[in-house]
Order: C-alpha cells, then sequence, then structure tokens
C-alpha cells in the first residue's frame, strides 16, 4: 500500500513538472529587448553608430547594444517602395519598439503594427499625417519629435533674404512629401516681396534636370526644403547649387558641413538625445500614447562663410553675429 502511494506521488510530481515544462515551451520568457531601425537611407558603419547622438544617450541611459538590448535594423537604401516589407519584418520578429527617422518610415511602420511602439525622430505634422490624436495626448503606438516644418521653411526664406537682401525670385526644392509646406511659405514671401518658383524633385534621378529649371524661372536663390530625398543626396543637392551658383538655404548643419552655403534648423544632435528619452521611457514600460509629442528646444543657424567667398557674397555682419556656427 505505502508503495502504491509513493508511486502515486511520483507520478503527480512529474505531471505537474510535464505541465509547467509545456506551458514555458508555449511561452517562452523574452531575452533582452530588441529595438528595430527602419530607415529610408543607407546602412551606416559601428564607427558612425558610436559619433551618434542618440546612441551616445543610449549609452548614457545604461542601455548597451550586445549587452542588454539587441538592435534589428532594416535599411530601404532609398528605395521607399521597400519600407512597407522591411517594417513587416520588423513586426513579425518581433521587436520591443521601433525607431523610425521621418514620416514615411513612421507611415510603413504604423501599417506594419498598429501595436508596437513606434518613435519617430521627426514628423513635420505628425497630427495631419494621422501619427497621433495630439501632440500632448498621442494615443495609439506612435510619439516622438515633430519639427514644425511650416514654421521653419518661413523662418529659412526670412534669413535668406536677410543675406541675399535684393533677391525677389526664389527657387524652391521640393517633392510630394513636403509640399504641404508652402501655404505657409507663400504668405512669408508675400511679405518679403519675393515670388516662389517650386522645383519638384520625386526622385533622385530628376535632380539633373533642376538646375535647368532654375535657369528657366531665372531663380536668384535657392531654398531646399526637408525632404527625406535631398537628405539622401547631399553630395547631390550642394553640387546642384553650386552648379547653379546661387546662394542656398538648407534644412539641416550636415548640408552646410558638406559645402553648402547656409541651413537653419534643429540641432540635430538636441534631437537625437531627446529621442533616445522616449525610447528608453519605453523599454521600461511607458506607453507611447501617454508620451507628448515634444517640439524643437534648440534651433541652429550656420553658415559657410568659404562657400559664400566662392558665390563673391558678402554676408551681412548682423547675420553673422546671430550665426550659432561659422565655417571658415
Amino acid at each position: 500500500m505505502r508503495g502504491r502511494t509513493v508511486d502515486l506521488v511520483v507520478f503527480l510530481a512529474l505531471s505537474l513538472l510535464c505541465v509547467s515544462l509545456t506551458a514555458a515551451e508555449a511561452q517562452p520568457a523574452r531575452g533582452v529587448p530588441t529595438i528595430g531601425v527602419l530607415s529610408g537611407g543607407f546602412p551606416t558603419s559601428e564607427a558612425q553608430r558610436r559619433q551618434s547622438p542618440f546612441w551616445q544617450a543610449m549609452h548614457e541611459l545604461s542601455w548597451v547594444e550586445g549587452q542588454n538590448i539587441t538592435v534589428e535594423r532594416r535599411y530601404a537604401e532609398g528605395h521607399d517602395e521597400r519600407l512597407p516589407v522591411l517594417a513587416a519584418e520588423l513586426a513579425q520578429l518581433p521587436v520591443d519598439v521601433i525607431l523610425v527617422p521621418g514620416p514615411r518610415e513612421a507611415r510603413a511602420a504604423k501599417a506594419a503594427s498598429d501595436t508596437i511602439p513606434i518613435v519617430f525622430m521627426s514628423a513635420g505634422d505628425p497630427v495631419g499625417f494621422g501619427f497621433v490624436a495630439s501632440l500632448a495626448h498621442p494615443g495609439g503606438n506612435m510619439t516622438g519629435l515633430s519639427i514644425v516644418s511650416p514654421e521653419l521653411s518661413a523662418k529659412r526664406l526670412e534669413l535668406l533674404k536677410e543675406a541675399v537682401p535684393g533677391i525677389s525670385r526664389v527657387a524652391v526644392l521640393t517633392n510630394a512629401n513636403v509640399n504641404y509646406l508652402f501655404p505657409e511659405m507663400t504668405h512669408t514671401a508675400q511679405g518679403l516681396g519675393v515670388t516662389l518658383y517650386p522645383i519638384n524633385v520625386p526622385a533622385a534621378d530628376q535632380l539633373d534636370h533642376a538646375v535647368a529649371a532654375m535657369m528657366t524661372a531665372r531663380a536668384e536663390a535657392l531654398l531646399v526644403l526637408s525632404a527625406p530625398l535631398f537628405g539622401q543626396q547631399v553630395p547631390r543637392v550642394i553640387e546642384l547649387a553650386a552648379t547653379s551658383r546661387l546662394p542656398t538655404i538648407y534644412p539641416f548643419r550636415y548640408f552646410v558641413a558638406a559645402g553648402g552655403l547656409m541651413s537653419y534648423g534643429p540641432s540635430q544632435t538636441d534631437t537625437q538625445r531627446r529621442v533616445a528619452t522616449y525610447v528608453d521611457k519605453i523599454l521600461k514600460g511607458a506607453k507611447p500614447g501617454d508620451l507628448p509629442v515634444e517640439q524643437p528646444m534648440k534651433f541652429e543657424l550656420v553658415i559657410n562663410l568659404k562657400t559664400a567667398k566662392e558665390l563673391g557674397l558678402t554676408i551681412p555682419p548682423l547675420l553673422l553675429f546671430q550665426a550659432d556656427e561659422v565655417i571658415q
């Protein structure tokens, strides 16, 4: 009798162990969290990532790739049509959060998942794009930073007029991704006595035609809008401006560092570091819908005097005084 009791106890213990193992197999424990990076651009090197303000900030927040986080990166390499497929790959892995640089990637990520948190580095109009319900209360699974582009583009036009007071005809490098910026710019242009001539560039292979279009418009200066395409084609855009010999203002510092005349826009260093705090909070359990969309806090005016000299242009002293950085 006693032997049968022992056998029964062993049988029950083994049964419970099997049930526990089955449950564990059905619900595997998650390992370290995974960040998905979705970009329409090209892969970056490890050295570039080490210098990235975003990854530096993540390290300061105690997140180290290969130790307590893993990163899955997907790059469309200039082919926007690939973004939905790449976003779906990240969603199926799955990842714990998807980081996207701009609205094109954000749109693809949102279509791939309405549950995985998505953080965008910059979005001109996240409410208008349908990413969030409001800046203060995003709701849903998206949040990040808005770069208030309409106001910025108007300010850039003012600065361009200040740099070259006599201009009255300004070509605007644009495409469908940023045409929503025009209403605010047109209003500003009227007040400045400037006529805008939009030069539509839908794809990289159309950039070469822009010079002819600017000549036809008899443009006296050029304003480059913050379309993702232009950010992917910085050397060609700079060359285009140099060939046309037009004073040009760009949306971000890296254009001027590459040889452009001047730029005005949010500090990319500040923006990337602030985005890291969003990712940190989400990895620690915060819901993206509860994290308000922030707007830029720090802007920078950068002027390249070497390029100004090549154009035979003298930058007004007051504008130089306002500059956050002057490249000699």
